[in-house]
């Protein structure tokens, strides 16, 4: 059989995988490599450091500096596109005509690009990009950033169309596959998970006293939901209550310091963070936007005790049967009194095992890729 090889261009340098998008891609660099995939990955470098272990997952490993600055945001093209021009990168993809997988909308530029026209290329969805934008513009306080992320919103609602000139699309939510569908009805769009860490269900026996709350606590997004679980949720409650994350802002640090039951552990490493959700009672993970996939969602579901979510976290994703659903804050301290002091049963294991390993298998995905991908017609 002969050798099949794939450019991925990636939106960032895809290590450490300590965050949504980058997870995606840094796994899925490994299921590929392991079902003998030679992978020519080209990164954008603006904020993390070359990285030598990704050469042992692939092929060849370029980098590209992404132009950052305040001029950029007069270009038409969005700015987290604009930024990824690079003629370095055509140029190595001109020297061969093996499959491209642009990852994330972010690393588009060259999609449209007429010396690519006969290429398979494939989009892997992370996000509706225009609505995420939008749903930051309504959760950030700042007005310079509000009206950047308006900006930028209704920038990449145009952009979009750009997909038209892909061979096929991959989406991580039913949710978004069925947006797609919607909007490129000629279009080969296929709803493929996210790829994470986790190749087994690995959770403690036993029971803990505190619930948590993690993710990147600088993203408008989750530094609301972790203040409207302080005010709203864990007011007036003894139970405890954990938040950590990545980079929290100063009014956060504030509200907890008010608080008699709540700590918050800032910038925890992979290891803590990993034994915070591993010891954890139960994991407690909000959104007040229904996109994409939140993989801090799956790696709990793989590894923490009872996870108690509301109903945007779960919308096209098929994980809801696995979770306690609660929305308001009167439903999120019902479900909290309830699984505070309850051990998380032999039934609820088995079913997390089944759904999980038959939905979210590394190892199926990379198949179902590998197939849909060289199994591509030219023209």
């Amino acid at each position: 059989m002969s050798e099949k090889h794939l450019h991925i261009i990636s939106f960032s340098i895809p290590y450490p995988p300590n965050y949504g998008g980058v997870i995606d891609v840094f796994y899925k660099i490994k299921a590929l490599h392991k079902q003998n995939i030679k992978i020519h990955l080209h990164c954008f470098k603006y904020d993390r450091d070359e990285s030598a272990e990704l050469e042992k997952y692939c092929y060849s490993v370029n980098y590209y500096y992404r132009k950052t600055g305040f001029f950029l945001e007069f270009s038409k093209k969005p700015y987290i596109v604009a930024g990824r021009k690079s003629d370095e990168l055509l140029n190595n993809l001109l020297n061969d005509d093996y499959p491209i997988l642009f990852e994330g909308l972010h690393s588009c530029y060259l999609l449209d690009n007429k010396l690519l026209k006969n290429r398979i290329k494939i989009y892997r969805e992370s996000n509706i990009e225009h609505h995420y934008y939008y749903n930051l513009f309504k959760a950030e306080k700042n007005i310079f950033n509000k009206i950047f992320f308006l900006s930028e919103s209704i920038k990449l609602k145009f952009y979009q169309k750009v997909l038209k000139n892909s061979s096929s699309m991959f989406a991580v939510s039913r949710k978004d596959t069925e947006y797609l569908q919607k909007h490129f009805k000629n279009k080969n769009i296929k709803y493929l998970p996210s790829f994470h860490a986790n190749d087994r269900l690995d959770i403690l026996p036993g029971k803990n006293n505190y619930a948590l709350y993690h993710g990147k606590l600088s993203v408008a997004e989750n530094y609301n939901a972790a203040v409207f679980l302080i005010k709203k949720v864990f007011n007036n409650t003894d139970i405890p209550l954990v938040i950590a994350g990545l980079d929290p802002p100063k009014h956060l640090v504030s509200l907890v310091n008010k608080s008699k039951n709540i700590i918050l552990i800032k910038n925890p490493d992979d290891a803590e963070m990993f034994n915070l959700i591993k010891n954890a009672q139960i994991n407690i993970l909000i959104t007040f936007q229904a996109t994409g996939l939140k993989l801090k969602l799956l790696n709990t579901l793989f590894n923490g005790r009872h996870c108690i979510v509301n109903d945007k976290m779960v919308t096209g994703t098929g994980l809801d049967k696995l979770c306690v659903i609660a929305n308001t804050p009167e439903e999120l301290k019902n479900s909290l009194k309830k699984y505070i002091d309850k051990k998380i049963n032999e039934d609820e294991l088995e079913k997390r095992k089944k759904i999980l390993s038959e939905n979210y298998s590394n190892e199926k995905n990379a198949g179902r890729l590998i197939k849909s991908i060289f199994d591509i017609k030219r023209g």
